[in-house]
């Protein structure tokens, strides 16, 4: 039994690693079931402090997933309208089935919402920018996060 629970420990893994830069699934939330799985076995004992950790993080980063992009927009000279406009373009990408939604959405959400503010077409395009950035940041934090996960999870069994 412990064998196939680490075996479907490490698919969960890959999992992880793959929702890290697709948005159909949470990478380190699902990186981090493998962990749990791993702690279910008779191999490996609970350590309830690692599993507690590890879950905040992952819940931190799936969260901050969602605001990433506006923080670029801002940060790159976005107004409260581009703001707005990457968090409803973040979310009618993820809602619309078109491919690319989730990197398409913000960024014309952001360089709509712009326009809208009537700013010029330079700065709107600054801050749409900033959304696509904050977005690529966001997929390698959960990137490296989900390696971490995938690295203790080597390590546990070593």
């Amino acid at each position: 039994m412990d064998i196939a629970l680490i075996l479907i420990a490490l698919l969960f893994m890959f999992l992880g690693l793959a929702g890290s830069v697709l948005p159909v699934l949470p990478g380190p939330l699902t990186s981090w079931i493998g962990l749990l799985m791993v702690h279910l076995t008779d191999v490996i004992p609970m350590n309830i402090p690692f599993l507690t950790v590890t879950l905040v993080i992952a819940i931190l980063i799936w969260f901050l997933d969602y605001f990433i992009p506006a923080i670029g927009t801002k940060y790159f000279g976005g107004s409260r309208s581009g703001i707005i406009g990457t968090t409803l373009g973040l979310i009618i990408g993820l809602i619309a089935p078109i491919p690319g939604g989730i990197i398409i959405g913000p960024f014309m959400g952001a360089l709509l919402g712009e326009l809208y503010h009537k700013t010029n077409t330079k700065i709107a395009f600054k801050a749409a920018l900033g959304s696509f950035i904050g977005f690529l940041t966001s997929t390698f934090i959960k990137f490296f996060v989900a390696l971490i996960y995938l690295g203790l999870f080597v390590r546990l069994l070593i």
